[in-house]
């Protein structure tokens, strides 16, 4: 396993932003990761209204890129405000580069206000291996964090318990950084294991992405993007 190689950056409204030596890129925006993530991936998946009206007992979010785990932060932090008590959120994530845990835990500290499950996820990140890492948090909060390739992992990444993904939040490096990520391949994976009704959400509006998308299935629609970022694409699943 290699650990992210990252430099602490100073931003606009984050005193240290971690910035990818391996992709030469940002891990979240400038202004505020906390509020893209919000607008981005929350918001254009409606991820707050499903959790309040959820009927099932399992919701399925799945992840590209775990990063420093803000994503992931905040969709528990809504789902233990809004879902059923007696619901479970799975959440799955992959990771090529891990962050180092001292990393880690230094990129929590920037997130005071998600203090939900961050003390148990810390705890355990310790223990961090290369293939699958499973994680129970706060009694009905699962993470399946892969740590591989996602050209890797993707292929071999069954629904089990007959639960599919419900929501993916796209959120690898750019696409000009990591096109891996982004390739037809990649995202005919990501429609094999979706089904009528899941919705994505990426920061990206790339030309070669929206077609990806659409040549596997999915029906794509550009949002006004956050921030400086001018346009951001969201939809969902249709069929192949």
């Amino acid at each position: 396993m290699q650990f992210a190689n990252i430099q602490w950056q100073e931003s606009v409204n984050v005193k240290d932003r971690p910035y990818s030596l391996d992709f030469n890129d940002v891990y979240f925006n400038s202004e505020n990761g906390l509020q893209e993530t919000e607008y981005v991936f929350i918001a254009h998946n409606q991820l707050k209204q499903r959790f309040s009206a959820l009927t099932n007992d399992t919701f399925c979010i799945a992840e590209t890129g775990f990063g420093t785990g803000l994503n992931f932060l905040t969709v528990a932090a809504h789902w233990l405000a809004l879902a059923p008590k007696t619901a479970t959120l799975r959440f799955i994530s992959i990771e090529k580069h891990p962050l180092h845990p001292a990393d880690f835990f230094y990129a929590f500290n920037l997130w005071p206000h998600l203090p939900e499950v961050s003390s148990e996820l810390i705890t355990q990140y310790g223990n961090l291996k290369t293939g699958l890492n499973c994680f129970k948090l706060s009694n009905n909060i699962e993470l399946h964090l892969h740590i591989g390739d996602v050209v890797d992992v993707l292929p071999n990444l069954k629904v089990f318990d007959e639960i599919w993904v419900n929501a993916w939040l796209l959120d690898g490096f750019a696409p000009a950084k990591n096109p891996d990520m982004w390739l037809y391949e990649t995202l005919n994976h990501i429609a094999r294991i979706s089904t009528g009704g899941t919705t994505f959400a990426t920061f990206t509006s790339a030309s070669a992405v929206r077609k990806n998308l659409e040549k596997v299935g999915f029906r794509v629609k550009k949002h006004p993007g956050f921030g400086k970022k001018r346009e951001m694409l969201a939809g969902y699943f249709g069929g192949h």
